[in-house]
Order: structure tokens, then sequence, then C-alpha cells
């Protein structure tokens, strides 16, 4: 059977190079590539035989385990298209992702299932539930056990040939205040996002050549950021097509003293992080307990979702002295990883420096501006770029627009400029997004919210510093003549209806909410409360 650049594809030439090499550390659990690969193939011979086929698309809905993992690669096995869901979304957000998405399966621990209750009857298309147990009593209706189904299906290999322009989506929040669904060609999102079976180097020229680059060694990588990001899932895919050994952190919550344990107890390489959400708590876990985490196998931290700032590296490099170096990615979903973050700019703003040419900053014609002109624009990509957003053709025109010379460019909604070494300054969203944690929050969405409790009148939603986040959620809220409501209960009222990264962390009650004549909000004078 022929190979393509397709991840089932892809992940079944390494399995098949090293089948005997530990694949996954989950928890208590430790996968070879072989079982890794025979599970998968148990995962795909059950969902063919409940209806699901080519094209099909299948929901994923767990935190950390192998099992997200093994499900993502059985649905490919399948060239059926698996979905990413946010375990963090409310019954609300959960369903519409699933609906939007069309899944015709569903596979998900039992607690996050159950928490979609009634709004599971609304999911017309939804023909197939698996549930993987994670020590709930929740009683999830007509749904069949994920292990009962593994053990009962056949596990093997003996799908037919695949295609590298099968179908990879990318479910992510952004700047239209729900998710939106990002697809793309799997060898496009595997040379632009996934390392392209060599991280570090000119990508690989065939499929067949991962085969002889495992045999080379292949390292031992944590991955820290949840899988249903693109940024933990696609150093996952680094590791899973390079022959490396996968550690996942598996805790609902981020403990660094216990994530630096698992890391020394793995010896691992490289850690996978969340920007300063994630490694300012590593290193005050350092810095309190000096001696206790032997980290003298860790050469790599890979950061991504969210800004490291310089200093928070300066501090990790004295604390390891066996890091050699922290990458700290910049991307996105509608790019892929771009490049390399670099030194921030004379005014602070994050700089970073492109992979290759197929990056640049275009003015309000789609040209690219010069180096060193101090020209702003929007950042784009071209080349290896999505097909556009599922089920959004109006979405798909506005961010994937093609310029007067016939070339497709993705605008990824940054404002930027290039320095005259080449470096991309990053001048902040086009769109008012909030980035929180590496979590995106979109605040109309959060002011919809917040104006649905009776005593707020009005309501504007801004992000602001915080040294642990990045950025945090806060809102200015004036309130309705006679109503009385504290910012307690405000935040608890929109807690009942956002995930709980897009509660407000502050709410200052105003006597006025400030806008233009013409009803335009003022954000400015709204982050200036907070100054």
């Amino acid at each position: 059977m022929s190979r393509s650049f397709n991840l089932a594809d892809l992940f079944e030439i390494v399995a098949a190079a090293v089948p005997d090499k530990t694949a996954i550390v989950s928890g208590d659990r430790r996968l070879t590539y072989r079982e890794l690969d025979e599970r998968a193939n148990r995962l795909a011979h059950h969902l063919a035989a409940n209806g699901v086929g080519p094209g099909d698309t299948v929901s994923l809905l767990s935190y950390n385990r192998a099992e997200w993992l093994e499900a993502q690669i059985g649905v490919y096995k399948l060239r059926a298209v698996p979905v990413n869901v946010n375990y963090r979304y409310t019954a609300d957000e959960l369903a519409y992702v699933i609906a939007d998405s069309d899944s015709a399966a569903l596979v998900g621990e039992r607690t996050l299932i159950a928490r979609l209750g009634d709004a599971r009857g609304k999911l017309a298309d939804l023909r197939h539930v698996l549930v993987i147990e994670d020590g709930s009593d929740e009683v999830v209706p007509d749904a069949t056990r994920y292990e009962d189904a593994l053990a009962a299906a056949s596990p093997a290999n003996d799908f037919g040939e695949r295609s590298a322009d099968d179908l990879y989506l990318l479910y992510t929040g952004g700047t239209t205040g729900m998710p939106k669904g990002v697809m793309w060609r799997h060898e496009d999102i595997f040379l632009a996002a996934m390392g392209g079976g060599n991280p570090i180097g000119n990508p690989i020229p065939t499929p067949e050549t991962l085969s002889t680059k495992v045999l080379d060694g292949g390292l031992t990588t944590l991955v820290c950021a949840p899988l249903m990001h693109g940024a933990g899932m696609w150093v996952a895919w680094v590791a899973l097509t390079s022959g490396s050994t996968l550690v996942l952190w598996t805790g609902r919550s981020f403990d660094a003293a216990k994530v630096l344990a698992l890391a020394a107890g793995e010896k691992v390489v490289t850690l996978n992080a969340v920007g300063d959400v994630m490694v300012r708590p590593l290193i005050a876990e350092l810095e309190a307990h000096p001696g206790r985490h032997d980290l003298s196998a860790l050469l790599v931290l890979a950061t991504g979702g969210a800004v490291t700032s310089p200093d928070v590296k300066a501090r990790l490099h004295e604390l390891v002295p066996s890091l050699l170096m922290i990458l700290d990615a910049f991307g996105g979903s509608e790019t892929g990883a771009s490049g390399q973050a670099v030194a921030p700019s004379g005014d602070g703003h994050p700089r970073f420096v492109p992979r290759a040419d197929d990056t640049a900053v275009l003015d309000h014609l789609l040209r690219p501006v010069a180096a060193g002109s101090g020209e702003i624009g929007q950042l784009a990509r071209r080349g290896r770029i999505p097909l556009g957003y599922w089920n959004d053709e109006a979405k798909t025109a506005r961010t994937f627009v093609t310029d007067e010379h016939g070339v497709r460019w993705a605008l990824q909604g940054d404002m930027a400029r290039i320095d005259p070494d080449g470096a991309i300054v990053l001048l902040g969203r086009g769109s008012l997004v909030i980035n929180t944690g590496g979590e995106k929050v979109f605040v109309e969405e959060v002011e919809a919210a917040l104006k649905t409790h009776p005593a707020v009148y009005d309501a504007l939603v801004v992000g602001v510093p915080d040294e642990r986040l990045g950025s945090r959620v806060a809102a200015a809220v004036s309130l309705a003549p006679g109503a009385s409501a504290t910012p307690e209960e405000l935040t608890a009222h929109t807690r009942t209806t956002l995930a709980g990264y897009k509660v407000p962390r502050d709410i200052r009650i105003v006597d006025e909410v400030r806008r233009s004549p013409a009803g335009k909000a003022d954000y400015r004078w709204a982050k200036g409360l907070y100054q």
C-alpha cells in the first residue's frame, strides 16, 4: 500500500519502525507504539461498524489522556475527521461545537458527556457515543463503554489507502465569539505546524523517510498543554512522528510540583508549556525547593499559546543549568507555526523571526510592507495554509484572501510591523480578543452574558495585564436605575453560562459606561480603570 502525508499513514510508518518503543506515558499507563497502533485500529473498526466512514466527523471530549490520541489516530485511520472539543465549555457551548461540526459520533469522558444534559437531545446528527470511564457514576444513556468497544473489535490494520488531502479540523475560539472549525489538508498541517518530520531543519521529502529518521533516536517529550488545543496537539504529533516517547500531564489543573516530579522521573528532554501561566509556577516551585527536582535531562522548553516574558525565560535558565534553549513559538490555528519569539522591541511589543519566507505583513492592498519602513499592516501567511472555515463561507472569504498576483493569504488578525533586521513586531489583535493563559476570549460574548443579569444596564469587557495569565478578563459595568448588584454576584451569574476562563476576574461598577454619541464603546477608558 502506498503511503502519503496523511497523519494516520505517518503514524503507522513510525509504529512499524519502532514497535516496542514506549509511545505514550499517561498516568499509570504506558503504551508502546505497537500497542497504541493496535488500540487505534480497534477504535477505528468499532466506529466503522457503527456507521462512521470517510469524511464523517467525530467529536473528542476529554482531558489529556492516552485515549484522546488513540481516538484521534483511529478516526484518521478511517479517513474520518476528529473534532477537538474544549472540556471547559458549558453544556450549550459543548452542544454548539458538536452540532456545528455535524459530528456523527462522540468519544469522551463520562463526566464531560454527562455535562451535556438535555442539550444532547438537540444533536440531530449524533448517532453513536463512546464513554471513557473517569471514576464518575454519572449516567450517560444510549452509550457504549470505550474499553468494551475496543475489546470486541479487531486489532488488524486492514484499512484502505488514504490521501494527503484528507481533512484535519481544528476548532478554535476567536474573533467571532463562537468556536470555529479551521480546515487543513493533512499534508499542510503536518508540514506547517507539526514539524514536518524534522522540527529543527527542512521537512522530510517523502513519508517513507520517517522510517529511517526515527531509528536515529527520538526524545522524551512532556506535554502540559491541553491536547484539545493546537499548541498541545501539535507538539504531541511532533513527538509521535519522530519516534519519541510522549509523556502527558493528566492533571485536571496545573500543579507545578507534580509536573516537575513527572519530568524528573521520566527524564524528560523537552517540556511543552503554555507561556507565563505555566512557567511562572514552575519557577516558583524550583525556587521554593532547590535540589528537589532532578532536571538534568531537560534540554528544551517549548512554549506556545501565550507569551513567555523575557525575565521568566532568563530566570528559568538560571534555575535549570542543563536547559539549552527555550523555543517560544508563535503561530495560530489559521497559520500554523510561523516562527520563534526573540527579544521584545524597545517599546515592549513581542517580536518573532519567521521560519520561512511565506510569512509577511500586508498593507490594506495586500502588498507586503518593507522591513524597517515602520508601516503597519496585517500579519499573513501564504503557501501551506488552511482551506477555510467549516460551514462558514463568509468568514472564509474574510480571512483567506487573494492578492493581485493570485497569491492566497491567511490573515491571522494581528497587526504588525517589520523591524530592519526582519523580525516581525506584534502590535495587537485587529479585533477584540483577550488571550488569557492560552485561551482566547471574545469580549462581546462576555458582555452579552453580563447584560443578561437583570441589574446590569451596560458593560464593557477588556483584557488587562496579569503576571501569571498574560491577560485577565475584566469588566466595567453600570447598573440599571434603582438596581443593585455586587461584583461577586455578577461573577457568579456569568459563571452559569460561560466557561470558567471567560468569567471576569475583576468587575468595576461605574456610574456610566463610556460610549461615543454613536454608541461606540470606549475600550481605552475601560482599560484605564485598571491602571
